[in-house]
């Protein structure tokens, strides 16, 4: 199946995609499966989402137990063997726990396999389970993502690389292999609230990526003004703006909270109690569903709805559904991405060329 985007925000094609964190699904009997069917569940969802005319596929990187997607990259290159139009990225890849050039050469080579299809987005990530796991010191997490960042940039020239820093050996004049099917993968970095993030996506020429996971998604336009206007003081051209926001569709409405809310609530219960803070309530859940809210949760045609608007509030091109929740079972997910492809995506392309 073929999708061109054809409709346009601010001069950028619109773009519709999945995220996932590959969370553990259940049985019909609500069993956890084990991480490898889990796994194989996640390459038949992307080669799903292929058939069904999604733009992009994305998994986010992790070191869990109920989330076990720590090699992203090997997944990606599985769903690309089996489909043919779709994008494959991360969303995201924790930069600062890893080496960027083994970064660059694994989804250089995973843009081989998939014929030029690879992208990447770069991210300190919401969780830090990688840092002890690879010897890292949380306190020089700023100084990790601001210098690997850095080398990253130079990387994605694919010209020999000098560069030196405090947190891995310098680099002279160094080639680093593959080279990319286009000369330049496409890379974004996620975003969760800081305007020095922003600034700092501007700074390097890459396009940007809002997390949305909670609250209002308007209180996140003036960080789409502060990129574009940063953007044009360094010398850039214009980059497009993206947004990740959680959610599920259903036929219905009241059959999408039905199946999501138990999931959400439990894993937002398990997340509070590890991080310390208050987890939500069903009337804050109730909230975020709500318009102007940031879980995009319903029927394909409350889904498309919400999708347009909060495209059109913060002046963005891209939007990306992260699927999904630790137990949701793979039957609901794999209809939710068939319903994103087949009737969320062409409704919102009708009502953003409105």
């Amino acid at each position: 199946m073929t999708n061109t985007p054809a409709v346009s925000n601010g001069g950028h094609p619109i773009t519709l995609g999945l995220d996932t964190f590959g969370d553990v699904t259940n049985d019909d009997a609500g069993n956890p499966l084990s991480h490898g069917r889990t796994i194989r569940g996640l390459v038949e969802e992307g080669v799903l989402a292929d058939r069904t005319g999604v733009d992009h596929f994305a998994i986010g990187e992790h070191h869990t137990d109920w989330m076990p997607l720590s090699a992203a990259d090997v997944v990606l290159a599985a769903i690309a063997a089996r489909t043919s139009r779709i994008r494959l990225g991360s969303g995201v890849t924790v930069i600062s726990s890893d080496d960027p050039v083994r970064v660059f050469q694994r989804f250089a080579t995973l843009d081989a396999v998939s014929g030029g299809r690879a992208e990447i987005i770069l991210g300190r990530g919401s969780s830090v389970e990688s840092f002890p796991l690879f010897g890292y010191d949380l306190a020089d997490y700023e100084r990790l993502f601001e210098e690997k960042v850095e080398l990253f940039a130079e990387l994605l020239k694919e010209e020999p690389v000098t560069w030196s820093g405090t947190v891995r050996p310098a680099l002279k004049e160094m080639p680093v292999y593959p080279h990319s099917e286009s000369g330049a993968i496409p890379t974004w970095i996620g975003v969760g609230g800081s305007p020095e993030s922003v600034v700092r996506t501007a700074r390097h020429g890459f396009s940007l990526m809002l997390a949305i996971i909670g609250g209002e998604t308007a209180r996140f336009a003036p960080f789409s003004r502060l990129f574009r206007r940063e953007l044009a003081g360094f010398g850039h051209p214009d980059r497009p703006v993206g947004v990740h926001a959680p959610g599920h569709v259903a036929a219905t409405d009241e059959q999408a909270v039905a199946e999501f809310w138990p999931y959400y609530r439990a894993t937002m219960e398990m997340v509070a109690r590890q991080r310390g803070f208050r987890a939500p309530t069903f009337e804050h859940f109730t909230r975020d569903v709500g318009p102007g809210g940031a879980l995009h949760v319903g029927s394909p045609e409350t889904v498309a709805r919400k999708i347009s608007a909060t495209l059109k509030a913060l002046d963005a091109s891209r939007f990306d559904l992260k699927y999904g929740m630790n137990g949701l079972p793979h039957a609901q997910l794999m209809r939710a991405i068939e319903l994103f492809g087949t009737r969320v995506a062409p409704l919102v392309r009708d009502m953003m060329s409105d």
